[in-house]
C-alpha cells in the first residue's frame, strides 16, 4: 500500500497563511512517495499473523509459554537478516488472509498452501515447505472411509477457507468448523466420534499423532494427496517487501539454515526437500 506525503511550499509575501495556500500552494507542490517496506524499515518491526496453535509450526512452550515453531523460526532469523524485530498478531487461520489484505500486518505464517486461487489476491514467498495430504481417521474401522468417495456425509473438521476442507467440501463431508483451536481439540473429537476425519498436511498430522498416541486414532493408509508448497503470505501491492522476503529466505535455503530449523521441528525431517511419492492423479 502506497503512502502519499504532500510538501506544499509556497513564498507570497505580505499575504495570511490562508491566502498562500490558496493562492499559490498548487504552482509550486510536490510529492514524496514511500513504500510499505520504507515504512518497515523505519519502524524495525516486521508485523506478522500466526496461530499459535499449529503444533510444530507455531505454537507456545508447555513450560516458558514462548512462541516457537517452524515458521516462527524461519521468521525470526528472516528478520534477524533484514535488521527488524518481529511483532506478532496471534490470530485465527481465516483471519490471517484478511489481515495481510487490510494492512494489519505485513505477512501472514501458518503453514499457508500456495494455491492458484490464492496467487490471484495474494503474494506468497519462496517455497520453505513441500508436503502433501493426509486423512487421520479413528484406527478401529478408519471411521468408514476407504476411498475419496466415503467423505460423503462425514463430519470433517478443519477451517473453513483450507484447501483441505476445499477437498472435503468437494466429496460432500459435513464441515465441523474450528476457530484456531488445539490440535488436541481436533484429534479428541475424532477419537471420540464428534468428527470424522482431519484433511491435512502429513507432516503436522505426523507429529500431532505423535504428541498424542493415545487417543485411537492413525493416518489413514491409502489416502495420499495433493503435493503442496508452502510459503508466506503477503500483499501484493508491497513489491519491495516481496523482493527483501524472498531474497533472505533463498539465501537461507542455500545456506541450509531453514533445513536445519526443520530438523528440529520436524524430527529430523527435510521439509525443504519435495516428497519422493507417485501420487495420484
Amino acid at each position: 500500500m502506497n503512502i502519499k506525503k504532500f510538501n506544499i511550499r509556497a513564498v507570497c509575501a505580505g499575504l495570511l497563511a490562508a491566502a498562500v495556500l490558496a493562492g499559490c500552494g498548487s504552482d509550486d507542490s510536490s510529492s514524496e512517495e514511500t513504500t510499505a517496506w520504507d515504512d518497515i524499515q523505519e519502524e524495525g518491526v516486521l508485523k506478522v499473523a500466526t496461530s499459535g496453535t499449529l503444533y510444530p509450526t507455531s505454537f507456545h512452550e508447555s513450560e516458558t509459554d514462548e512462541l516457537t515453531g517452524f515458521e516462527v523460526e524461519v521468521v525470526k532469523e528472516l528478520a534477524n537478516r533484514l535488521d527488524l524485530e518481529v511483532e506478532w498478531e496471534e490470530i485465527g487461520f481465516d483471519g490471517m488472509l484478511t489481515a495481510v489484505n487490510t494492512g494489519q500486518v505485513d505477512l501472514a505464517s501458518n503453514d499457508i498452501e500456495i494455491t492458484e486461487e490464492r496467487e490471484e489476491d495474494f503474494a506468497f514467498s519462496t517455497p520453505i515447505k513441500y508436503s502433501y495430504g493426509t486423512a487421520i481417521v479413528r484406527e478401529d474401522d478408519l471411521s468408514g472411509i476407504e476411498t475419496f468417495e466415503d467423505l460423503e456425509g462425514k463430519r470433517a473438521a478443519g477451517a473453513a477457507t483450507s484447501v483441505y476442507m476445499d477437498l472435503a467440501r468437494e466429496y460432500g463431508a459435513e464441515e465441523v468448523i474450528y476457530d484456531n483451536a488445539t490440535n488436541e481439540q481436533y484429534l479428541r473429537d475424532v477419537s471420540v466420534g464428534n468428527t470424522d476425519v482431519i484433511l491435512n498436511d502429513y507432516y503436522l498430522q505426523t507429529l500431532a499423532l505423535e504428541a498424542f498416541p493415545d487417543l485411537g486414532i492413525v493416518i489413514h493408509p491409502d489416502l495420499q494427496y495433493s503435493p503442496s508448497e508452502v510459503g508466506l503470505v503477503m500483499n501484493k501491492d508491497n513489491e519491495e517487501l516481496i523482493e527483501q522476503v524472498n531474497t533472505t529466505l533463498e539465501e537461507m535455503l542455500e545456506d541450509g539454515t531453514i533445513a536445519e530449523i526443520s530438523g528440529e521441528f520436524f524430527a529430523g525431517q527435510d521439509v525443504t526437500q519435495k516428497p519422493d511419492i507417485d501420487f495420484e492423479q
